[in-house]
Parts: C-alpha cells; structure tokens; sequence
C-alpha cells in the first residue's frame, strides 16, 4: 500500500485525545458515512417504542388473564428490541474505532518497514 495514502487514511480529521468521550461517539455514530445506520436504528427504536406503549397501555385495559399474560410478554419483547438497538449501534461505534486503530497500526508498520529498509 503507498504511504502516502496511509498517511492520507490515518490524519481525516481525527483527534487522538477526544476519542474516548460519549460526544466523540455520538459524533461519529451521527456522521455522513454512518447515517443509513443509524437511520434504521432510529427506526426500528421508534417501532419497538410504539409496541411496547401500545402493550403496556392494552394490558392495564383488558381483564382477561390470558391476553394480560400475552400484552406483558410482548411488552418485554419490544423492550428488549429497543434494548437490541442500542447494542447494534454501540457495536457499529466499536468496529469503526477498530478500524481506525488498524489503519494507525498498518500505517506504524509501514514507517518501521520504512526505517528498516533505510538501514
């Protein structure tokens, strides 16, 4: 791989001492290349929302003891779907700050192949 494309890959704007702050995920969760994700996190959240308002209400409503069991059941079903939404996007945080410390190491590599090579 040419350096000077590594180098190009490891400096887009990138802050070393920001990168562990919950404003600095937020950031990139929200950033252009990551929007489609988290357009359907943000979807299917709002989805599971929904399910589980409209369970919690319909089970206070009804008096039968079998659709109760089953408003409650599927009640924490949705909450466990929203639950599942937001691990899904804190795993998607995870891989790209993965990523990027692969690319810094690919790059670190390449310097000491670099200085090697000069020797």
């Amino acid at each position: 791989m040419d350096d000077e494309l590594m180098k190009k890959m490891g400096e887009d704007a990138y802050d070393d001492s920001r990168e562990g702050s919950v404003l600095w995920m937020a950031k990139e969760f929200y950033s252009k290349k990551m929007a489609s994700f988290a357009i359907m996190v943000w979807a299917f959240a709002i989805i599971f929302f929904c399910g589980a308002a409209y369970t919690g209400i319909r089970f206070f409503g009804t008096d039968h003891t079998r659709c109760q069991i089953m408003y409650a059941a599927l009640f924490i079903c949705f909450v466990h779907g929203i639950g599942l939404m937001k691990i899904f996007s804190w795993q998607m945080i995870s891989d790209n700050s993965i990523k990027r410390e692969v690319k810094r190491l690919e790059l670190r590599i390449a310097e000491l192949a670099e200085t090697i090579k000069g020797k």
